[in-house]
């Protein structure tokens, strides 16, 4: 797709957290098309001073350079950059890494799905690609089955993977209804994006690309990050589920849930407890005690299956923003009408 197939309406605004990128945050800017309209550098706190660097080298007049003074992590970088556009009228916004792992090339591949009305955000899949996956470490194949997973329970988005690619673009009007204060600033950002995004019924459109690997080097430790990862899925999977089923809806759904999980646990309890009572008194379980502790478990998991079927048939497959854009101006309209009435002429 050339740079020029971009449907010409709205103005599209690139965010770049920067943090010990100067050696690549000048190359990564230059690639950036025509079709961006301004390009919001966000020094993170940066030791090698990248945003100071960026304003006396840079000669694009687009680039804007928004300097933070306490080091927040990729998401507190990427939020302000987005807290910057919405206030400069952007109407979709790109986050793109500012190492030179991501071909800015791409950019317009993953705007247009957004300005047709087709998705609301969109972000990178580096394992759509067979030839590539085949070239990756079998620990990073691995890592990443794990986190999708994890990304898929917690978000309810069951058809995308690579949850942590950090090459995004989300609709502003979308981005207006998230609450951008209490998303995660962490490594956890994107996951806890995706999860924010579910609550809201945001349609998610994953997006082949392929990584381009360097001398670069990742900030990330596994190790560092891994019980941070765990909580956070975990929390937002509860969330999720308490929000979706039993908040904001209850269907059959909710039913077969509760259901489903009662009988798991109940013969799972109930057969433990007299299997390990007998063991340690020599006694012979009966049929009976076995099948009443089986039985539950079949049907329960036979009920839950079918709750999880459900789970993953609701993926949201329409895109949202276009609604919410009436919705807005229909508010801004009202508010309008309403602040031209003259004083006393309300209904009493």
């Amino acid at each position: 797709m050339s740079l020029s197939e971009v449907p010409p309406t709205g103005q599209i605004a690139a965010v770049i957290p920067c943090y010990r990128v100067r050696a690549h945050i000048l190359d990564v800017i230059e690639r950036i098309g025509p079709e961006v309209t301004a390009i919001y550098v966000v020094d993170d706190c940066c030791p090698e001073q990248t945003g100071a660097f960026v304003r006396e080298a840079s000669r694009d007049s687009r680039v804007r350079v928004i300097m933070r003074t306490v080091n927040g992590g990729v998401g507190a970088a990427t939020l302000s950059g987005y807290r910057q556009a919405l206030a400069d009228g952007m109407t979709v916004i790109v986050k793109i890494d500012g190492d030179g792992q991501m071909d800015p090339a791409l950019l317009p591949i993953f705007v247009r799905p957004i300005l047709e009305g087709r998705a609301d955000y969109t972000k990178g899949n580096r394992f759509f690609n067979l030839d590539d996956v085949r070239t990756m470490p079998t620990i990073r194949l691995f890592g990443n089955a794990v986190l999708s997973f994890m990304t898929k329970l917690s978000t309810g988005y069951w058809t995308l993977f690579d949850p942590t690619n950090g090459y995004t673009a989300i609709h502003a009007n979308v981005l207006r209804q998230l609450p951008l204060n209490s998303i995660s600033t962490r490594y956890f950002f994107e996951s806890d994006m995706l999860f924010r995004l579910g609550i809201l019924r945001a349609c998610v459109l994953d997006i082949p690309m392929t990584a381009i690997y360097a001398e670069e080097q990742s900030n990330l430790r596994i190790r560092a990050v891994l019980f941070g990862f765990l909580k956070g899925h975990l929390r937002n999977l509860v969330k999720r589920i308490v929000y979706s089923y039993f908040v904001r809806d209850f269907s059959i759904a909710s039913v077969e849930l509760v259901v489903g999980l009662l009988l798991l646990g109940f013969g799972t309890i109930f057969g433990f407890s007299h299997w390990w009572y007998n063991a340690h008194h020599d006694v012979v379980t009966t049929s009976g005690t076995v099948m009443l502790s089986a039985l539950p478990v079949i049907l329960g998991l036979q009920i839950f299956l079918s709750f999880l079927g459900f789970d993953i048939a609701a993926v949201p497959q329409t895109a949202i923003h276009r609604l919410l854009d009436s919705t807005i101006r229909s508010g801004t309209k009202a508010h309008a009408d309403v602040s031209k009435l003259p004083a006393g002429s309300g209904k009493r």
